[in-house]
């Protein structure tokens, strides 16, 4: 009896962590390693998730760094996808939308800011490091909003 009782029990579980996607543009490589400007760095981010089995979930949260100089010149763009596959078996309906896309998130963002940092310092740049995310403000903005586009993060 206490095995039907522990078929109950609610399952998290991290299945795997790994890059989706990557791509990192210099396009005014070399010319822009000599200038001295200070650059401007916007950071935007988007998250998704979907079922790929029954009770296991692919979470992606994709990051795009653009920075640019002040005569509007691109030094980089970098976007990384940083994915989980996720193992959520017995959660109440109403919280597994609230572990994919808050939970899950804050644990894929130290893989993508590392993922991030990496493709920058690669290319020849000061490292880029993101600060945290609220993924819980993030998550009721863009459930607000009504829709999952992209959010603006600084």
């Amino acid at each position: 009896m206490a095995d039907n009782a522990s078929d109950n029990l609610p399952v998290f579980a991290i299945e795997k962590i790994y890059v989706k996607d990557l791509s990192l543009e210099v396009p005014n490589a070399p010319q822009i390693f000599l200038s001295r400007d200070t650059p401007q760095v916007g950071v935007q981010l988007r998250t998704e998730a979907g079922a790929i089995d029954d009770g296991v979930f692919e979470v992606k949260l994709t990051i795009t760094v653009k920075a640019t100089l002040s005569e509007d010149r691109t030094l980089f763009l970098v976007e990384a996808t940083q994915a989980g596959i996720f193992r959520i078996q017995n959660a109440p309906e109403d919280e597994l939308e609230l572990i994919l896309g808050i939970g899950c998130p804050n644990i894929i963002f130290p893989y993508a800011r590392e993922t991030i940092s990496d493709a920058v310092t690669r290319a020849g740049f000061q490292p880029v490091l993101l600060t945290p995310v609220n993924f819980e403000a993030l998550f009721q903005q863009s459930h607000q909003s009504g829709a999952n586009s992209d959010l603006p993060v600084q």
